[in-house]
Order: structure tokens, then sequence, then C-alpha cells
């Protein structure tokens, strides 16, 4: 896994706004509750609508918010605006192509990289084998 990097670390401008280069930058066209992936999050499509998840925010130039690293610039420099505004957006498109019941079980996490981390814990490979564990239990009692 490569390091996290700090907006200073990396040279960005804090001017955004004509840098299509920089992960702080959003498109005119970008807006919170924006649909960028074919299907909705639910309990059965976590791999799939990852991938796309990841796909959409690498050609953003914005997976470094989901996977650690970009992380958040100390709170006196002139970047954390630009982090938070372009956290709160990603933050909006996850959570609008989320079952209601995920999404309000994510309220305490407050950053992209919380909720990313929430989601892998809850859906990952890792979780994979106790859902089936629970699934099979269930179908059996009935």
């Amino acid at each position: 896994m490569t390091e996290p990097v700090i907006a200073i670390e990396i040279g960005l401008s804090t001017n955004t706004s004509n840098d299509s280069n920089s992960p702080f930058y959003i498109h005119p066209n970008d807006y919170p509750r924006q649909l960028h992936v074919k299907e909705t999050l639910n309990d059965g499509n976590y791999a799939y609508w990852s991938r796309e998840i990841k796909d959409f925010l690498f050609a953003k130039n914005m997976v470094g918010f989901i996977n650690g690293n970009m992380e958040r610039p100390p709170k006196d420099t002139p970047y954390m605006m630009a982090w938070q505004r372009s956290d709160a957006i990603i933050n909006s498109w996850l959570t609008t192509v989320m079952e209601k019941e995920i999404r309000d079980n994510l309220k305490h996490a407050h950053t992209t990289r919380e909720i990313w981390e929430e989601l892998e814990e809850r859906f990952g490979k890792e979780s994979a084998p106790r859902a089936y564990e629970l699934k099979w239990k269930l179908a059996s009692t009935k």
C-alpha cells in the first residue's frame, strides 16, 4: 500500500477551480446527490458496487479519499477547505447510491474514508464467510 499524502506534501495548489488534475477539483457539472453507478448498494452487491465507485473516483482523480492516500490536511493550512469540500461531495455521491438501512448505519462516520472503512468491514471479503454462515442458519430455521 502506498503512503498517505497530505496536500502540502504533493504541492497542490489551493486554487482548484482550473486544475482538473487536482484531487480537489470539482467539475461545474458535479453536484451532491448525483448518481454515478448503475446499482444501489445492498447486502448482496458490494463487490460490484465498490468496483464501480473506485473506477469512477479514479477517473475523477479522487480515489485517494477512500483508500486513505489523501489524508485530511492540518486545520491551519489553506488546503483544509478544499479537502473538506471534496470529501463532502464524495460522501454525498457514496450515500446517494446506498439503501437507506446501510446509509443509516453509517451516520457516525464523518469522512469518506471512515464510510469506506465501515463498508469494507461490513461487506468485505473477510466478512463474507460469516455472512454465508448467518444466511445458512437463518434459512435452516424456516
